[in-house]
């Protein structure tokens, strides 16, 4: 087992990581050679992959040996696949292979068909990840994230936990109950979610379709969430590339639009969507984490969302960390992603 301070040490062998070619996927774009820089960690991924998977062709991160056992991490908003390129080599060191897909509308990910309804509703984004895991041939892996991405793992453990080993997931149980959203929070919550009532307005779309000014948002929110994470300018930019795919807009307004109910999502995902409604448990082997300084963390130590994990169960608090837990903390993210495979 290896504690913090060891995992630290191993950042220095992971950046030496092979990424291993698996058959289906094609190399996509190349990234700057893994070297330290920015806010101390690595500049980048030593390459990108692109697969075809249900409605998109996937652009995906993927270190560690070709056999070992899966990790899929999963990011939020409004960040991308480096969020994990830090983590990446650590699991990597440990055996694990590890895949990093930029979700729909973010970075190398395509629509396939410019007549597909570019729709975020949790179910859909779900959906993404199952077929990235049919189309790479994974039958069963850790699945851990934060944001949209705890969300989304969240969903894939409840509904199809014979495809999720085990689950790590920032902030616990976040699958949106849109019946739930319609009634207000206390003022002070509410507050923090400033941008998605932006979102719901035509300034707000107006703003998030130019290309200056989402940056400007996305650079406020880091500063907002993240507190006390000294990241540099290049470290921001890195990721706001992934802010120019061109469904960038449309996804994060739809995504954010249809959990107030102001959008409409499709049919065809009716029937999931009545499944997450019910609030369903998990049974999984899961560690959740709370970043003690994201506002978003509900008081409690996790005590608010502890009835909805119902297998073996571990709870950890980081202190000072905000939002973007993998990256401001990327050792207690490897971490709890081990100890969640041996509980």
């Amino acid at each position: 087992m290896i504690n913090r301070r060891g995992f630290g040490k191993v950042l220095g062998v992971g950046a030496g990581a092979a990424v291993v070619s698996v058959r289906g996927p094609r190399s996509a774009s190349a990234e700057p050679a893994v070297s330290t820089g920015g806010s101390g960690g690595r500049t980048g991924f030593p390459r990108l992959k692109q697969i075809r998977a249900g409605l998109l062709d996937v652009g995906y991160a993927e270190l560690g040996p070709a056999h070992g056992p899966v990790v899929i991490c999963l990011h939020g908003w409004p960040y991308d696949i480096h969020s994990y390129v830090d983590v990446a080599p650590l699991l990597a060191g440990e055996g694990y292979r590890v895949i990093v897909p930029y979700l729909r509308g973010h970075g190398t990910t395509r629509f396939l068909s410019d007549r597909t309804f570019r729709n975020a509703q949790q179910s859909a984004i779900a959906l993404d990840v199952i077929a990235l895991m049919d189309a790479l041939k994974i039958e069963k892996a850790v699945l851990a994230g934060f944001d949209w991405g705890s969300r989304t793992a969240d969903i894939v453990a409840a509904l199809w936990p014979e495809r999720c080993k085990a689950l790590v997931s920032v902030s616990g149980y976040l699958v949106t109950n849109r019946e739930a959203n319609l009634k207000p929070l206390p003022p002070a919550a509410e507050h923090a979610w400033w941008y998605q009532y932006y979102f719901a307005t035509e300034r707000g779309r107006l703003a998030l379709e130019d290309t200056g000014l989402r940056k400007d948002l996305a650079r406020l929110v880091w500063d907002t969430v993240s507190p006390t994470w000294d990241f540099d300018d290049a470290t921001f930019e890195r990721t706001a590339a992934a802010f120019d795919n061109p469904d960038y807009a449309a996804i994060v307004l739809h995504n954010y639009r249809w959990r107030l109910s102001l959008a409409d999502g499709e049919r065809r995902y009716d029937g999931l969507e009545k499944r997450l409604a019910t609030r369903p448990t998990i049974g999984v082997p899961t560690l959740t984490l709370d970043p003690e300084r994201d506002p978003f963390t509900a008081p409690g130590d996790g005590s608010s969302y502890r009835d909805r994990f119902t297998g073996p169960y571990e709870h950890r608090t980081l202190t000072g960390i905000g939002h973007n837990l993998p990256q401001e903390a990327p050792a207690d993210f490897a971490r709890a992603v081990i100890d969640v495979d041996h509980l």
